[in-house]
């Protein structure tokens, strides 16, 4: 049955809980509802599902959600890029401020931060490209802040000293990671990213959802969907998880920090005129878990693919390579947990658009925006993902736009 409101739609199910979604303008795939569906089954969701207009299929559970759970938390609604996010940050430069070539500064901040991923990472020969060989300053700054934390995760779980930890802080990584130099509507340029925690964060996520998969075993529980296991509070497995999904979070931040700064670094090696930077500034999470207080209770609230947006907090919506971004401002909208979506969304998977598209598709998509333009960026060709002008009309109720960005240099794993 599904009832209406003005600012949202709500999918009810007999013994599930409310699913609210801000979807009104923007299509949402059968499959995805049957997901959400069964998320609101399990018996510890507390009050409803609150579901994002970027909505979409995913692993573990639907990209665009809000999760908010007592007494438990799915490893697998976090996912595996535990604490995966933006920083945007805009600077005193115009757009009359900026070099005739623009490919000069692509290829000066492609020079300052690793990215993309070796194919010999895959079968564990050889460095990753998108990792440091000798990491400069900035990232044994940021690595100092982790790394006490880290060893004591190791002296549990030693296999996290074997995974890339150091050497990616300050990394992009692939997929839809991105580095942009962007124009706002008044012609300031703005500096954003797109990463989160990287291998060792992968590391993690991928642990506690194999634990919570086996937990669910022993137990014999009885689950909708194989990837909803989840950790019981209370127990060894729930404590740990808690505190590794922490630092890896924490990761993801720095992360961000240190690959604005090589980023700033790399502006500044190009442009010779002065610059202030951090005029604004956000560094937002979106995929990550955390306890918040909602309808009068404390809850584990996970955000999949969702930024929060409590009243007058600040977040960043982007668009794809050819498309829009935004500043916003929350409106602390209660019935969405303080949330907003963390993007457009895709509309298709990343094999359907590489069947579906060319490299003159993405070329000609791409128009304007110095980027990659090779085959190898085919799935994220914006065609593939909803129009992100509808995505924001639908959460009008949700947040207000400060800025609207339009990038103009790309560089993708």
């Amino acid at each position: 049955m599904n009832t209406k409101h003005p600012d949202y739609e709500t999918l009810e199910a007999k013994g599930a809980k409310p699913v609210k979604m801000w979807t009104r303008g923007v299509p949402v795939e059968t499959e995805a509802k049957e997901q959400l569906s069964k998320l609101a089954q399990l018996p510890f969701i507390y009050h409803h599902v609150a579901v994002m207009p970027d909505v979409h299929l995913g692993k573990g559970s639907t990209i665009g959600s809000v999760i908010p759970t007592l007494g438990a938390v799915i490893p697998a609604a976090v996912g595996v890029d535990i604490g995966c996010g933006m920083m945007a940050a805009k600077t005193t430069l115009r757009a009359s401020d900026l070099p005739d070539s623009l490919a000069k500064l692509r290829s000066a901040i492609e020079q300052a931060i690793p990215h993309g991923m070796s194919p010999k990472t895959r079968n564990a020969r050889g460095r990753d490209v998108g990792s440091w060989d000798r990491p400069p300053p900035p990232v044994d700054a940021g690595w100092s802040r982790l790394k006490d934390e880290f060893d004591a995760l190791c002296r549990k779980w030693p296999k996290l000293r074997g995974t890339n930890n150091y050497k990616h802080l300050g990394t992009l990584g692939s997929g839809n990671h991105f580095v942009e130099i962007c124009l706002d509507e008044d012609n300031f340029v703005w500096l954003m990213l797109h990463s989160g925690s990287r291998g060792v964060g992968n590391a993690i996520g991928t642990h506690f959802i194999e634990l919570a998969k086996q937990d669910m075993r022993r137990h014999m529980v009885n689950l909708p969907d194989q990837d909803l296991a989840y950790l019981e509070e209370g127990t060894e497995h729930y404590r740990d998880y808690i505190e590794a999904v922490g630092w890896a979070q924490k990761f993801a931040r720095i992360n961000r920090e240190v690959m604005m700064q090589n980023l700033i670094h790399a502006v500044r090696s190009v442009i010779v005129k002065p610059f202030e930077t951090h005029v604004e500034a956000v560094n937002c999470h979106h995929n990550y878990v955390q306890q918040e207080r909602h309808f009068g209770r404390d809850v584990m609230i996970t955000r999949k693919g969702a930024v929060s947006a409590r009243a007058g907090e600040l977040g960043i919506i982007p668009g794809s390579m050819g498309a829009k971004s935004f500043i916003v401002r929350g409106k602390g909208n209660p019935e969405s947990f303080n949330s907003c979506s963390h993007g457009a969304g895709r509309t298709m998977s990343r094999t359907e658009a590489k069947r579906r598209f060319t490299r003159a598709d993405v070329e000609r998509a791409t128009q304007g925006v110095e980027s990659r333009k090779d085959e190898g960026v085919i799935d994220e060709i914006p065609m593939a993902y909803k129009d992100i002008e509808a995505v924001m009309r639908a959460q009008d109720e949700l947040v207000e736009v400060v800025h609207t960005l339009k990038q103009i240099v790309c560089v993708k794993g």
